[in-house]
């Protein structure tokens, strides 16, 4: 894989130059009590602090890193109210009884992210006006149409689009019609991240940085995570570490591999040639395994991005083959100048599910955003809050399932990259 910067340092990202300053945290130093200990300060780990907090529990966030260090301040930053594979009538199948209340919780996903933005007052870029998948092939129209009326029959605001309308939307030819979803949209996710620690900190959580966790034990009727300078002791435990999972808990970075997704953002375009694409702003991705996805920052940059099978000279091959690609979907543009380059992981679970836990009385996590880590992040950190407070699991949209480590984990973690090369052989074929 790409090298990374160490813990210390904020991974350079076109989100790293534009966001607002962080809150102002420190080390953790000696010992402190609190109701609930969060270990990760992405998406989930704030969003549970924030609502926990709001809810009268004294919470402490750990972060190794900087707030947002990991996927929560690397990604593209669309809002999606869908999972990156299943679709609601498997959802419903698959967890049962719970099925329509999880559901119902990702259909409302990316509205909890905008209302959160808009309550707190959080300068996040935040474009709620739609998110787009358009059909790469005739064929997967049928995918498209069976998507409409899945989510729109759960009452998500979702509309099929014939290939004009999309073509009027993506400013582009390239698809074959597709579909909008108008609760997702985009945000400068490192901006979010920041707002969503702020928020938590006026809420009276207590967040720190550079504070790893390096154990986590049970003292009696408490959990006590330890740091290398400090410990916090606390009756309850929030694993959200998710891509950046280690042997905190045993078994749990075993359940998903981490991959490598690259960005990119165009320097500003010309007004001209901004208004041709993505001329109303949305968010788009597609129905590809290899996704094309594009959208806009508050800039004018055009923020994209891929895969590649080799971390090997990772900068100038994907900013190569992400060009040729934007010059193939905007001939208008042509192969366009990358100001910003930068990769961060994201967790692929076995199924492309996430997966909830309970690992033991009083610790609770998540793992598997398969790619849609933003407003499910959120929505399932909010949950995992209501549980810290005392909500029977049995009123929760979420399904506990056993820890399922991946068999022969390290040579599944090896081959992953391959996957790539699978995901663009599909996309070829009907």
């Amino acid at each position: 894989m790409p090298d990374d910067v160490a813990l210390t340092e904020l991974p350079p990202s076109l989100w790293a130059a534009t966001a607002p300053p962080p809150p102002e945290t420190t080390a953790l130093e000696g010992e402190t009590r609190a109701d609930l200990c969060v270990v990760g300060a992405g998406f989930t780990g704030l969003s549970a602090a924030l609502h926990a907090a709001e809810g009268g529990a004294s919470v402490v966030v750990l972060e190794a890193g900087a707030i947002g260090w990991g996927a929560s301040g690397r990604n593209n930053g669309q809002v999606i109210p869908t999972l990156s594979r299943m679709d609601p009538d498997e959802i419903a199948r698959r967890f049962g009884d719970k099925g329509e209340a999880f559901v119902g919780l990702i259909r409302d996903s990316a509205a909890l992210v905008f209302d959160l933005i808009r309550a707190h007052g959080i300068e996040a870029e935040a474009v709620q006006n739609g998110w787009l998948q358009p059909a790469h092939r005739p064929s997967r129209m049928a995918l498209v149409e069976s998507r409409v009326r899945q989510w729109g029959g759960r009452g998500a605001p979702v509309d099929l689009l014939d290939r004009a309308a999309m073509a009027a939307l993506a400013g582009s030819e390239h698809w074959h019609g597709g579909w909008i979803n108008r609760s997702g949209g985009r945000i400068n996710p490192l901006a979010f991240a920041r707002g969503l620690a702020a928020a938590a900190m006026r809420a009276g959580a207590l967040v720190f940085t550079h504070a790893p966790a390096v154990s986590l034990m049970r003292e009696g009727a408490a959990w006590v995570v330890r740091t290398p300078r400090g410990r916090v002791v606390a009756d309850r435990v929030i694993l959200a570490t998710n891509a950046h999972s280690d042997d905190l808990w045993p078994g749990l970075r075993r359940e998903m591999v981490p991959v490598a997704s690259y960005q990119m953002a165009t320097v500003p375009l010309s007004d001209n040639v901004r208004r041709t694409i993505l001329p109303e702003g949305q968010a788009l991705s597609d129905t590809r395994g290899d996704l094309h996805f594009f959208r806009f920052d508050a800039h004018g940059r055009l923020v994209t991005g891929g895969a590649l099978v080799s971390g090997r000279n990772w900068r100038a091959r994907i900013a190569a083959r992400i060009g040729r690609r934007v010059a193939a979907v905007y001939p208008q543009l042509g192969v366009p100048r990358f100001d910003h380059v930068w990769w961060g992981y994201l967790a692929m679970t076995a199924d492309r599910a996430p997966h909830v836990h309970e690992l033991a009385q009083g610790v609770t996590t998540w793992i598997g955003c398969n790619g849609r880590g933003v407003a499910l992040g959120v929505a399932i950190g909010r949950e995992l809050a209501r549980q810290a407070l005392g909500t029977p699991w049995q009123r929760l949209p979420l399904l506990r399932e056993p820890l399922r480590p991946i068999p022969a984990y390290g040579f599944a973690r090896a081959l992953a990259p391959l996957a790539v090369l699978e995901r663009r052989w599909r996309d070829r074929r009907d």
